[in-house]
């Protein structure tokens, strides 16, 4: 399968992948990240989730006010991986054994203060120590793979199947984390139709 690359790299192109896999350059980007193991329904991740959003929607609010009217919290993000496993396995029994980063990016240039005051937010909502678990941290990924998947999460498995036979017949290698984004609230769409960009870091093999 020959290897399609998108030059123009936008939100469009991150975040709107077609359904079959293309390869993009991902420039390096700041996030507001949260590292964690377990099952999505776990305790630990549910506390992750809950520390990013309240340190991103004061950011965007604060942003805002000063006239970037533009601004709004991006979709949550999330790096898995299973130990001493090729890459990351939906499908594996063993859920408590994923690991993770959650992640939501953060808008462009974001004065230092901006951020300090968002902690200082998160931590009278939720304790200090639970705001303490986020850093901000610049992200560069590079040329990856990706394609969009429809579907429920537990179906997802079969399209990073693909992904990775896109990655072979492309001549390259994977590296790094697989990476998934959420743009859909699975509180308020059917399974069938929840979107998922599932993105795969390569290199030349």
């Amino acid at each position: 399968m020959p290897a399609t690359t998108a030059t123009t790299v936008n939100d469009r192109t991150l975040y709107r992948p077609p359904l079959v896999p293309v390869l993009i350059d991902v420039p390096e980007l700041e996030f507001a990240m949260v590292d964690g193991e377990g099952a999505p329904e776990g305790a630990s991740y549910q506390l992750a989730i809950s520390a990013l959003y309240s340190m991103s929607y004061p950011v965007v609010m604060a942003l805002r006010r000063q006239g970037r009217s533009d601004l709004h919290v991006r979709p949550l993000e999330g790096l898995w991986w299973t130990p001493d496993a090729d890459g990351f396995d939906p499908d594996v029994e063993a859920r408590d054994r994923w690991r993770w980063t959650m992640m939501i990016r953060q808008p462009d240039d974001v004065p230092a203060e901006v951020h300090d005051d968002a902690r200082v937010r998160a931590a009278a909502k939720l304790g200090a120590e639970v705001a303490g678990l986020v850093r901000i941290e610049r992200f560069a990924e590079g040329r990856c793979a990706q394609l969009l998947h429809v579907g429920p999460y537990s179906a997802e498995g079969a399209d990073i199947r693909r992904l990775h036979e896109f990655v072979e017949a492309s001549g390259l290698r994977r590296r790094g984390r697989h990476h998934e984004i959420y743009l859909s609230d699975p509180r308020r769409c059917a399974p069938e139709r929840i979107r998922t960009v599932l993105r795969q870091p390569v290199d030349d093999a």
